[in-house]
């Protein structure tokens, strides 16, 4: 008990200086008030001893204050609670409570948002990891046959050595795109903005693009709106993100066209590139943005690319104030769009 009574008043002098303020102006007011001494002693004596079991109460409620903090706290700590709502402290500690469930809700978003983010990193070197191990075991393979002795054949040996070749081609192009998906999220990418004109632009990718379609017998179409239609933006950057939806385009296009549509409104131009693809699922229309999301896995290998390039033009989108929006249906075709201010 009387150790108890001794934490209680050793915890209540943080208030030691206000309390002995407060004995002293007491002290002064009874012997203001009454003139006999052999009267203000047993008063003052009476007033230490109340004061002391005030502070012993003070002291004692303090201590129980900080308990129930401790214990809050030490809770949070061993992840006890699962929601802000189970942490509940007494009715004067309210505000504080409301502190602590605010730094609790923060600790746990902040959690949740560095697991995710280790979760994506780890995904994200699996898939680095086995994107690169394709072409690589691929070039492997042809180089070991052709050392075998399939270099003395010449009816194998150029076809080895094409396959070979394309698959440098691939790993350059899966190499690029790390570098530029790296660059982009750590915030390095470095953009340059200006107007140019839209429609020449435009005629320019589609020339470069020109046989990879005849190839296949599509159709590019393109009906330019006004003359020297300006837009603002990385005219380098958007050009990745033509190619890389013009060719996505025509690679999962069988037959028919794929088309690009301008439309003019009063701050900004609506660009649309349509193709009667072999379109999109509907279950699958939120993640094709994702890093290495394939819709079609084993149809993506045949056709070529990283698995990166929508992730790319997202970022790239994005970076110019907009959002890139994209409708599908299957065996019907899809239509991406986007918008660039004029």
């Amino acid at each position: 008990m009387w150790n108890e009574i001794k934490a209680n008043i050793s915890s209540a002098l943080v208030y030691f200086r206000e309390f002995i303020l407060f004995l002293v102006l007491v002290v002064v007011i009874i012997f203001l008030l009454i003139e006999k001494l052999s009267l203000s002693i047993p008063l003052i004596l009476l007033l230490v001893i109340v004061g002391v079991i005030i502070l012993n109460l003070i002291g004692r409620r303090r201590i129980k204050e900080i308990n129930e903090i401790k214990n809050i706290i030490a809770s949070i700590r061993q992840s006890k609670y699962q929601s802000s709502d189970e942490i509940i402290l007494t009715e004067h500690l309210s505000s504080l409570e409301n502190e602590i469930k605010e730094m609790f809700e923060k600790a746990k978003n902040d959690i949740e948002y560095l697991e995710r983010l280790q979760r994506m990193r780890s995904q994200f070197l699996a898939n680095v990891s086995h994107e690169l191990r394709t072409p690589i075991f691929s070039i492997q393979g042809y180089l070991e046959t052709l050392l075998n002795g399939a270099m003395d054949d010449p009816k194998v040996n150029k076809h080895f050595l094409q396959k070979a070749d394309q698959h440098t081609v691939n790993l350059s192009n899966l190499l690029n795109d790390l570098i530029d998906i790296s660059m982009i999220e750590s915030g390095e990418m470095r953009m340059s903005y200006r107007y140019f004109d839209i429609n020449l632009f435009i005629k320019n990718i589609l020339t470069d693009l020109s046989l990879m379609a005849e190839e296949k017998n599509i159709k590019l179409v393109f009906n330019p709106t006004k003359e020297e239609l300006q837009v603002f933006g990385d005219k380098d950057k958007l050009k990745q993100v033509f190619v890389n939806l013009l060719q996505n385009a025509i690679k999962y296009t069988d037959e028919g066209s794929v088309e690009i549509l301008l439309e003019e409104e009063k701050k900004f131009v609506n660009i649309s590139i349509k193709d009667t693809g072999i379109g999109i699922p509907n279950e699958d229309l939120n993640r094709i943005f994702e890093r290495f999301y394939r819709v079609d896995k084993a149809r993506s290998r045949a056709v070529g690319g990283t698995g990166l390039g929508l992730a790319i033009v997202k970022h790239i989108i994005e970076a110019h104030n907009s959002k890139i929006i994209v409708k599908s249906k299957p065996d019907e075709g899809s239509i991406f769009s986007f918008k660039l201010k004029k």
